[in-house]
């Protein structure tokens, strides 16, 4: 199942997407429901409440995607440093400080967040934030749906948790990710988290194995996949839910592979009018321009 949050005819609506058909069966409820987006529907799935009734279908060409979550009830989680290769690509910029600086995998997840504020759908422009950054960078995540409360999860019981994925863009001001330490500003200026198309129920991609790219500007930067994790899914939920509840609607993006900006020597920075897009097999893609 892929749900989606949209507008259609200036209102926000929610809806089950059908990509073979290329259209979108907007469920029968008002306003006020939608105002959450797909944060609705999980809520009402997590309690055992059958879903709405489809109001109409509609061609996916007379729609506008907006995020899943338009707003996230809290901030999204983030794995930092979840690959090996992105482990030694960041040592090589200078960018890493600490323990975790070396070329080794971290022995632990390392766990930072972005503001809910931070997040826009796919096709929104990005800021450039050109009066803060001149070292704007992306990065293309596979970003995990909780769909069940749940506390102190055990790493065999941590998938049954999950309701399944969206596509995150993780876009990062490196200059001031350096300045800073913590990530926190860096990472969570206004625009800087693209998210979607849609949400994807875990049972159309196995989320621990599927593919994982990046183009900007058409040129193919990053080409992994989720199989390379250092931490996979169920150790991030493990490590996360030992002392803080996790909800439904809770977003765990996973990390990013090798092949960001400041990787390349030089690096290669987003300017103004660069199209960033993200495709993750199973889910589809994720494109955003820069303002």
């Amino acid at each position: 199942m892929k749900l989606a949050t949209f507008c259609y005819k200036e209102q926000r609506s929610i809806g089950i997407v059908n990509t073979n058909r290329n259209e979108i069966s907007r469920f029968d409820i008002n306003m006020e429901y939608a105002k959450n987006g797909v944060q609705y529907i999980l809520d009402l799935m997590s309690n055992g409440i059958d879903l709405p009734p489809i109001a109409e279908i509609i061609p996916l060409n007379q729609v506008t995607l907006e995020a899943p979550f338009p707003r996230p009830r809290r901030n999204i989680f983030c794995a930092g440093k979840n690959y090996l290769d992105h482990v030694k690509e960041v040592a090589k910029s200078g960018l890493g400080s600490g323990p975790t600086s070396g070329n080794d995998a971290p022995a632990y997840p390392i766990i930072f967040t972005k503001v809910p504020e931070s997040v826009i759908g796919a096709n929104r422009k990005i800021l450039r934030h050109a009066g803060l950054t001149s070292h704007l960078d992306y990065e293309a995540e596979l970003a995990v749906v909780i769909g069940k409360e749940g506390r102190g999860i055990r790493r065999e019981e941590a998938m049954d948790y999950v309701w399944g994925y969206t596509i995150i863009n993780d876009v990062s001001a490196r200059d001031l990710q350096k300045k800073h330490q913590q990530w926190l500003i860096a990472k969570s200026l206004d625009t800087f988290c693209p998210m979607g198309p849609w949400v994807v129920s875990k049972d159309e991609l196995d989320g621990n194995n599927t593919a994982i790219k990046c183009w900007v500007n058409g040129e193919l930067r990053q080409n992994s996949s989720t199989a390379q994790f250092i931490f996979d899914i169920p150790r991030l939920i493990e490590s996360l839910s030992a002392g803080i509840t996790l909800y439904p609607g809770d977003i765990i993006a996973t990390g990013t592979p090798s092949g960001v900006g400041m990787g390349f020597n030089p690096p290669r920075f987003l300017n103004s009018g660069d199209t960033v897009k993200i495709e993750i097999a199973g889910i589809g893609t994720l494109e955003n321009i820069v303002e």
